[in-house]
């Protein structure tokens, strides 16, 4: 192996799906537990329910109903 590599004409592998970004949100329990519980029945990672229903408010150009606790 060598000491060193030339990276100076590497191309990105154009194949590979952009990546997500990590971030810590802070969410209530009871929202954590519901799309946990409705992961569960469809057999999917809660997570991934979580980011498929905020795209699909991204699409949808949903507006958000504040209240206010």
């Amino acid at each position: 192996m060598r000491d060193e590599y030339d990276f100076s004409n590497a191309v990105k592998n154009p194949y590979t799906k952009a990546g997500k970004t990590v971030v810590t949100i802070r969410l209530d329990t009871d929202v954590i537990e519901y799309f946990k519980a409705l992961a569960a029945n469809i057999n999917l990672p809660y997570q991934t329910l979580i980011n498929s229903y905020l795209q699909d408010c991204v699409k949808t150009k949903k507006m958000p109903t504040i209240s206010w606790k």
